[in-house]
């Protein structure tokens, strides 16, 4: 293709350089994670190479050591390439195979040829999913399931201390029938332990590596074993259990399984905006709203109304939360885009699955740290809207009926007077009867009248 300049100080060459200039879209770069992942499996093939297909000693050692150093962050600014490139992510692959070239070059004191060397037995379409896979296992590990178990247990240690304090229900976002604050936490805790275990149940499928399918799934150019080889180093040196994929045609083609991580992603995101969108509610007020709890102030809530305090842990993980949403369906659409061979979005899932993992991980902290932890509770408000509440009258359906519970309940609502006394008034039913019965308490523990 010709001559082209590439600036004195880059580290990367020919190929990264056409790319640059070729692809400035968006000024985004694909994440570190991502760049990690591809530079420990150069580091693998490597190691790999050495053993099965005949790389020098000395040349796997300078390679590795190049390629350990780009995995540590050390040369980020060598890494410039837009997100939105060739859809193989050939251009960024390049970019690291150069980039580990000249490093290992500067060891040897001789040549290294980025294809020949760096890339050897690989393809970028096997290298550029198994980063995918790879980086999005790291991240789950280090980070989601971490944060999401943190999220769980700061839910459960509030809702052992909330357990007797009873409340209103509230369906249709209208008054029901009483529950305790623990139980309501322990919603939420279960919601964000099943989410916490869907994304476990899906390690193993994100741990089958693409590497040793090379171009089209066959493995040309590649030793017998050398993917399984590279999983294993990566194992070794991760602690995540990678393995090559059984079908190295079905990893190249699709990207199943990071649209699987993306949608239980999302699922994840949905829970977390649920619980943000009840602390808010819970909290409105404190004079106008339910103030049945405080959040934490963290700041200042507005710039001309002083003394305001805004619930803005909830908001920010809402945001994050949907943002996470959005991701899934851009993952989704780059996901079908897999013709015949090879799938042609890849730099795109790499990008929004590692943005959807961080956001999850964070928007879970959020909430765990800014808002649960230190919220207090307003006992006086939460016994005095339980107390005033018709919808008690629910506990003498047994007893009187259902439309003569109806009409006690009409009628207090009407005249503001407490339940008890208008079913005194209305059954006959001696009050002391009628006071267990309409006991929250026992309501909210789900025990019938005797």
């Amino acid at each position: 293709m010709g001559a082209i300049d590439v600036p004195a100080d880059a580290l990367w060459g020919a190929q990264t350089e056409r790319a640059r200039r070729n692809f400035q879209v968006s000024g985004e770069r694909l994440p570190a994670g991502f760049l990690r992942a591809l530079a420990l499996i150069k580091w693998a093939a490597a190691r790999a190479n050495a053993a099965l297909a005949g790389l020098a000693p000395d040349l796997a050692a300078a390679i590795e050591r190049a390629a350990l150093e780009v995995a540590d962050g050390r040369h980020a600014e060598q890494f410039p390439l837009d997100v939105y490139q060739t859809g193989s992510g050939t251009s960024t692959n390049m970019n690291v195979n150069e980039v580990i070239a000249h490093l290992a070059a500067r060891t040897l004191g001789r040549p290294v040829h980025p294809n020949d060397d760096v890339n050897r037995s690989q393809s970028s379409n096997d290298c550029v999913p198994s980063a995918i896979h790879v980086a999005a296992a790291l991240a789950l590990e280090a980070e989601v399931l971490p944060a999401l178990g943190h999220l769980a247990a700061t839910l459960a240690r509030r809702e052992s201390g909330l357990e007797g304090i009873v409340k209103t229900g509230r369906t249709h976002l209208m008054d029901a029938v009483p529950l305790t604050l623990g139980q309501e936490l322990s919603a939420w805790r279960t919601q964000v332990e099943d989410a916490r275990a869907r994304l476990e149940g899906l390690r193993p499928r994100l741990c089958r590596l693409a590497q040793g399918g090379t171009a089209v799934g066959t493995g040309l150019n590649a030793p017998a074993g050398f993917g399984a080889r590279v999983a294993a180093e990566l194992a070794a040196r991760t602690g995540v259990p990678f393995v090559a994929h059984p079908n190295p045609f079905a990893a190249l083609a699709g990207q199943d399984a990071a649209v699987e991580l993306a949608g239980q992603l999302r699922g994840a995101a949905v829970a977390l905006l649920k619980i943000a969108n009840d602390l808010r509610w819970m909290n409105s007020g404190p004079l106008a709203g339910l103030a049945e709890i405080a959040l934490p102030a963290l700041q200042p809530g507005s710039s001309i109304m002083p003394g305001k305090v805004n619930p803005v842990a909830p908001e920010a993980a809402a945001m994050a939360a949907a943002q996470v949403i959005g991701l899934d369906a851009a993952i989704t659409i780059a996901g079908q885009s897999g013709n015949f061979q090879l799938n042609v979005m890849l730099p795109l899932i790499a990008h929004d699955l590692d943005a959807a993992l961080r956001l999850v991980a964070a928007a879970a902290r959020l909430l765990a740290d800014g808002a649960i932890a230190g919220f207090t509770v307003n006992e006086r408000t939460l016994a005095a809207a339980v107390g005033r509440n018709p919808i008690l009258v629910t506990a003498l359906n047994a007893r009187i009926g259902y439309e003569a519970g109806a009409a006690i309940a009409k009628e207090a609502y009407a005249t503001g007077e407490p339940i008890l006394e208008v079913a005194v008034r209305r059954t006959g039913l001696p009050r002391a009867e009628l006071e267990s019965l309409l006991d929250p308490r026992r309501l909210a523990a789900g025990r019938d009248a005797p």
